[in-house]
């Protein structure tokens, strides 16, 4: 889920709990400076993250990868879209690995845009991406967050030969939602499909997804939604607020409390989920180590 979380564009006013403090702090100022002087970016900057002092003090990052422009066009991203015409910048699988070292990143979440155009959907740069970083980095845990690769499995078993600690592929919304919000090649059986099919096949891999609300939704789609989630085996969800980035998307129909956000894990927790991440500001990437903290946590 690449979209911008905090946005001087944003139309709609905002309760106090969504409003945050600019990034601050000299870890911060340190790794963006040195990260800007090897011309290296992250989606916590571009996508104006409202965690990105606390995610980095904590030495967890995201970066995408296979270029800035999605084949997709759903509605509630801010990602540019187009067709990018097959080009893949090979670059970013060492660019990628630098930043990994450059700011001693404990615990890294990869994600991509949609392809498309490419033959493979892109899942060989994606596997190449973080076989580079686990060769490189061997203590650094990398979580994907990735695309739906067309639910083709011979592209889905090369991403997974790459062994990464999580696979996250993002559900967005509800069944009723799932278009318009999302663009009419993802599905939502599709998603749960995907994530059934790393969790048959590679039992060890970690499976996530996220759901957006205030979209419209109403409180029993969502526990349906969790219980279908639940079913195809998934260990992880986490639960944000829509932000609305531009006046071109969906409006947010709802502003959920944080007493709501409570609720909805306490409902997850209760249905099985391993861990659950649920909050206004939370995105799917928001403190992804904190599973690994719980997973270290309960071996000892």
């Amino acid at each position: 889920m690449a979209v911008t979380y905090f946005d001087k564009d944003t139309y709609q006013r905002k309760p106090e709990w969504l409003k945050v403090k600019l990034p601050q702090g000299d870890d911060f100022k340190d790794i963006r400076n040195n990260l800007r002087e090897k011309g290296l970016s992250t989606v916590c900057e571009e996508a104006k993250c409202p965690n990105i002092s606390e995610c980095w003090s904590a030495r967890t990052a995201t970066v995408m990868i296979l270029g800035d422009t999605c084949t997709r066009a759903c509605k509630f991203c801010h990602v540019k879209t187009g067709n990018p015409k097959g080009f893949i910048n090979h670059e970013e699988i060492e660019n990628t690995s630098k930043m990994v070292g450059m700011m001693s990143l404990r615990y890294v979440v990869i994600t991509s845009v949609d392809r498309d155009d490419v033959a493979d959907h892109g899942s060989g740069h994606f596997a190449a991406v973080v076989d580079r970083v686990h060769l490189d980095h061997p203590e650094t845990k990398v979580e994907v967050l990735i695309p739906d690769f067309a639910g083709i499995e011979e592209y889905m078993h090369k991403l997974a030969k790459s062994n990464p600690f999580v696979i996250a592929q993002n559900l967005e919304t509800v069944k009723r939602l799932t278009h318009p919000v999302r663009d009419p090649r993802a599905g939502y059986e599709k998603t749960l499909n995907c994530l059934k099919f790393y969790k048959t096949n590679y039992p060890h891999i970690q499976t996530k997804t996220s759901l957006m609300v205030g979209l419209g939704e109403t409180w029993a789609e969502i526990q349906e939604a969790l219980e279908d989630i639940r079913a195809h085996g998934v260990d992880i969800v986490t639960f944000g607020q829509y932000l609305q980035p531009s006046k071109r998307h969906l409006d947010v129909k709802k502003f959920y409390t944080p007493e709501e956000f409570e609720e909805l894990k306490r409902m997850a927790l209760k249905m099985g989920f391993k861990f659950v991440a649920s909050g206004p500001l939370v995105r799917s990437s928001y403190k992804a180590s904190d599973f690994l903290d719980y997973v270290e946590t309960t071996k000892a």
